[in-house]
């Protein structure tokens, strides 16, 4: 297999894959909007691995730097998987000493538990404590517009 490359920051993400990859493949995410994808990306920390210069991966990390961060749609296209891209990323957002530094670090997956608590990734140690309003599908109900402020 050629080199992967590791890249972080959504000026080096492609932005048209990642949203055609959401919309299309993923099972969170189907029929999510481009104007959605291009806005979170812009408050998230983007990372994407790349073979000859073609983006084959994509995470990102919904984060204040300083106590909390939440992982999100880490992919790997399907002609990529089982070469330990995933493992590459997740090392390298482990290894930033923003990342370090956090107090809580979480994730939702159905189907990646093996790769995740390779990384000390642990069931909740206090469910009882984690509440949430759950909206699985709200992403199909706003037409968000690009270059949204908030």
């Amino acid at each position: 297999m050629p080199e992967v490359i590791i890249k972080t920051g959504k000026e080096n993400m492609d932005v048209k894959m990642i949203h055609r990859f959401l919309s299309e493949d993923s099972y969170w995410a189907k029929g999510i909007s481009y104007a959605l994808v291009d806005n979170y990306l812009t408050h998230s920390f983007c990372i994407g691995a790349f073979v000859n210069g073609e983006q084959v991966s994509f995470g990102r990390v919904i984060t204040d730097y300083y106590t909390f961060g939440w992982f999100a749609d880490f992919f790997v296209l399907p002609e990529y998987r089982g070469q330990g891209i995933s493992k590459k990323m997740l090392s390298y957002i482990l290894e930033q000493p923003w990342s370090k530094r956090l107090r809580r670090k979480m994730l939702n997956t159905s189907d990646a538990h093996g790769l995740y608590r390779q990384f000390q990734f642990k069931d909740l140690t206090n469910p009882s404590y984690i509440l949430e309003i759950y909206n699985p599908d709200i992403h199909l109900q706003y037409n968000i517009q690009p270059s949204l402020t908030i």
